[in-house]
C-alpha cells in the first residue's frame, strides 16, 4: 500500500503545472508581471533585467488561450526559456485597466487593444529594446503571434526574437527559421 501511495504521489509531481485563473477570468503563469501598465516603464525595467518586454493579449473564456496555457506554457522547458528572457505583461482584450502607450497615450487595455488592431487571443506582442520616440507599441513590434500555436512554434518564436534574429541580414525570416528548427529537431516531440 506504501508503495502504490509513493508511486501515485510520484505520478502527480510528474503533471505539468497548469496556470490559474486570476480574478479577471484570466490564466495567470509565474512569469507575468503585475505592472502599472506604463509601457515606457515596463520597457525601462526590460531592459535593466536583460529582458525583452512582450505583451499578452488575451480574454476571459477564451478556449485557445487555455489551449496555450495547458499544453504550450506548461511545459517546464517552455516555461524556463519565457522566464529566463522575457518581462510578459498581460493586457485583457476586454479590460479597463489604464495602459500607457510609448507614444503617452493612455487608454483602457480595451481601447489600446482596438488602437493597435488586436482582434483574437491569445495575441503576443514582441518589442525591441528601444522604442523610437513618437511610435506605439503596434508600430515598435519586431514581431506579432497571432494565435493559439503549439510548443514548437511557440519556442521558436521566443527565441527568434530573443536572439534577434528578425535583425539578420541572412534572409530567414521567422517562416524560414521555424522550418530550419522542425528539420533539425527531427524528433517529432514539437510541432
Amino acid at each position: 500500500m506504501k508503495q502504490w501511495i509513493l508511486g501515485a504521489a510520484a505520478a502527480l509531481m510528474a503533471l505539468p503545472v497548469f496556470a490559474e485563473l486570476g480574478d479577471d477570468g484570466l490564466h495567470k503563469q509565474p512569469w507575468m508581471r503585475e505592472t502599472f501598465k506604463d509601457l515606457r516603464e515596463d520597457l525601462e525595467e526590460a531592459n535593466a533585467e536583460g529582458k525583452r518586454l512582450v505583451l499578452f493579449f488575451e480574454q476571459a473564456g477564451c478556449i485557445y488561450c487555455r489551449k496555450m496555457h495547458e499544453e504550450v506554457f506548461s511545459d517546464e522547458m517552455i516555461s524556463a526559456y519565457i522566464d529566463a528572457h522575457f518581462f510578459v505583461v498581460q493586457m485583457n482584450l476586454y479590460g479597463d485597466v489604464e495602459v500607457v502607450d510609448f507614444d503617452g497615450e493612455s487608454l483602457s487595455e480595451k481601447q489600446m487593444a482596438r488602437k493597435w488592431n488586436v482582434m483574437f487571443t491569445p495575441n503576443i506582442v514582441f518589442l525591441p529594446e528601444e522604442v523610437p520616440e513618437g511610435q506605439n507599441a503596434l508600430q515598435a513590434a519586431v514581431a506579432i503571434m497571432p494565435g493559439a500555436f503549439g510548443k514548437g512554434t511557440s519556442l521558436d518564436m521566443f527565441t527568434w526574437v530573443a536572439e534577434k534574429r528578425y535583425a539578420l541580414d541572412n534572409g530567414e525570416d521567422f517562416q524560414r527559421y521555424h522550418a530550419r528548427m522542425i528539420q533539425e529537431r527531427n524528433n517529432g516531440s514539437f510541432d
